[in-house]
């Protein structure tokens, strides 16, 4: 049975062009591992929004108030600070044992991807 093994083939979507490059590198490690980890593809997006959170002014020690900050602020709409609490809530799920039962599906993993890009998209302005 032939197998691909590089370059490593994925479902997850492209990052957005405006994804900043210090975060690239976990987005496409999610992305590369989502088929056989979908958990470890969570947290890896998860650490990316850490990342983002402090490359547009947050301390990016606490990802909950990071957001608080943000909706204070005025930076993110209800819709972004659900997103962003998504992936907060599902990434800290997939690395520390909760009462949430995300059954580990790559589906909920590609919804994450395409978050971090939304997410990206309404924090462009903030973070260029």
């Amino acid at each position: 049975m032939e197998k691909l093994i590089f370059p490593v083939s994925t479902q997850a979507p492209p990052p957005n062009v405006d994804l900043p490059t210090d975060l690239l590198v976990d987005y496409k490690e999610a992305s590369s591992i989502v088929g056989y980890s979908p958990r470890g593809a969570a947290a890896l997006l998860r650490l990316c929004l850490q990342k983002l959170c402090k490359i547009i002014g947050e301390s990016g020690k606490d990802i909950n108030q990071d957001i608080s900050s943000l909706v204070k602020k005025g930076k993110v709409n209800q819709n972004i600070q659900r997103s962003l609490d998504i992936i907060r809530v599902v990434g800290n799920e997939a690395v520390h044992p909760g009462i949430i039962d995300l059954n580990d599906t790559p589906e909920i993993a590609f919804m994450l991807f395409n978050m971090i890009n939304i997410i990206v998209d309404a924090l462009g302005t903030v973070t260029k």
